[in-house]
């Protein structure tokens, strides 16, 4: 599960992360007071230095007041501005050498600025939510805020006992104490700053299906009075997953968890082992379903096969739309082939100018670039036949578990398992922008897995 360092700083967010040293844990405790938005917090982060002596560092944080800086047990010197924690320790910190920072930090959380609006901690009517895609992680902890520094996790929250908390990750302990309560979670898998999901709220907890011997607990949590929309909604995610585990490999991680929020959201939200959904995003007819697919097929691609820096992230996007219409065929619903063609129609109605291999910041989330993501991955399949491309998939989920990857490992990953160089369709698809030709599946191509089958019941 070995990380591939970015070198240097992300192309995107240069003022994210620091790329001189790379965290091992976070053990966050928090205390978070909802009718007041008051959130007192400190952090353990347990790190080891890069390649050069470490005598200062940086952490992203946004505007809070910092109680306390220390490095390895001793006080460290520091500035804070414009969303950097700058960390002088008393002792330079040797090349390669583990080393322990503990911050406390009181405030206010709210989001973090961005061109796509507000990101990371957002305060609700009742409660709270955390969605960081791409740089919102400082709005509520410090962290070296850069998709390829993974780490685990261990999250205690204390909040009024009227309110549940939900984080990615599997609940230790759920402890009462007069009128509040502590959680704490645990995520062993490592983990981008960016994916530490968090909800709070007033829920009810649902299981999804029956997992059965070794099979992965699913939860809803969900305000009561969507629970019938809801159980339509997400009855068939369970299926989902055994088929994406089929496809894809084992699930990565030890729980899955999906929250619906009282409030609208734009979009739903992937967090690591933990989703997130609007209101609107359930109406008990199943309008939804495909955002249901996507948000848990990000669990794979995007959050443990996660990229090194976000030039990449049609390597999350193309796959989590592909596997969309690898629901949809699988569950008799329109095959793959029409949903590309579909792709593939709008696609060409619309301006031509985006490499999805390296899109720019402000082209990152545009729409064009899931729509031809997955139709590369479309085109990949057609190209190697079902065979060849699906042990190709599973072994790109398996290999790169818990690690960080960029197109040309992906690249390479693909030709590895291809008759013959796939360079020219790579090419065409993710350095060009002109749109190339709709890839068409063979009609002689090998059977498994099977596609349009019926399993799935609708």
């Amino acid at each position: 599960m070995a990380v591939q360092q970015a070198a240097g700083s992300d192309p995107y967010f240069p003022e994210h992360g620091d790329a001189r040293y790379r965290v091992h844990r976070y053990e966050l405790a928090l205390d978070y007071r909802p009718a007041p938005n008051r959130l007192a917090g400190s952090a353990r982060i347990n790190a080891i230095a890069g390649r050069s002596p470490l005598s200062e560092f940086m952490l992203n944080l946004s505007d809070f007041k910092i109680g306390r800086v220390r490095v390895d047990g001793r006080p460290a010197h520091y500035t804070h501005r414009g969303g950097k924690l700058r960390v002088r320790p008393a002792k330079v910190v040797r090349p390669g050498a583990a080393f322990t920072v503990e911050v406390h930090w009181s405030g206010n959380p709210k989001p973090v600025s961005s061109p796509w609006g507000g990101l990371g901690w957002e305060e609700l009517e009742d409660g709270a939510l955390v969605a960081s895609q791409p740089i919102g992680a400082p709005s509520w902890y410090p962290c070296n805020d850069r998709p390829a520094d993974k780490a685990s996790y261990q999250i205690s929250i204390t909040t009024p006992s009227a309110y549940a908390v939900v984080a990615g990750g599997r609940l230790l302990t759920r402890t009462a104490k007069a009128s509040t309560t502590t959680w704490v979670y645990e995520q062993a898998a490592p983990t981008s700053s960016y994916l530490v999901g968090l909800s709070i709220g007033k829920y009810q907890t649902v299981l999804l299906g029956d997992p059965g011997p070794g099979g992965v607990p699913q939860h809803g949590h969900i305000p009561a009075h969507l629970l019938p929309e809801f159980s339509r909604d997400f009855a068939r995610q369970p299926q989902m997953m055994e088929l994406f585990q089929e496809l894809f490999g084992p699930y990565p991680f030890d729980e899955y968890a999906v929250v619906v929020t009282e409030e609208e959201l734009d979009v739903p939200v992937e967090a690591q082992g933990l989703s997130l959904f609007g209101s609107n995003h359930v109406d008990g007819a199943r309008g939804w379903e495909r955002l249901v697919a996507h948000e848990l097929a990000h669990q794979w691609f995007g959050n443990s096969v996660s990229i090194a820096d976000w030039r990449h992230i049609w390597l999350n996007e193309g796959f989590a739309k592909y596997a969309e219409w690898l629901w949809s065929e699988r569950s008799g619903g329109r095959t793959a082939q029409q949903l590309a063609a579909a792709a593939h129609r709008l696609l060409s109605s619309l301006p031509q100018d985006l490499r999805i291999a390296d899109p720019g910041r402000k082209s990152m989330f545009d729409d064009r670039l899931y729509e031809r993501g997955g139709l590369t991955v479309h085109a990949v399949r057609c190209a190697m036949g079902d065979e060849a491309f699906f042990r190709m998939l599973r072994g790109w989920a398996g290999l790169h578990r818990g690690g960080a990857v960029t197109t040309s490992t992906f690249t390479a990953h693909v030709n590895r398992f291809a008759d013959e160089s796939l360079n020219g369709l790579f090419d065409a698809w993710l350095y060009g922008v002109a749109l190339p030709p709709l890839p068409t599946l063979g009609p002689a191509r090998p059977a498994h897995p099977p596609t349009n089958t019926g399993r799935v019941q609708p």
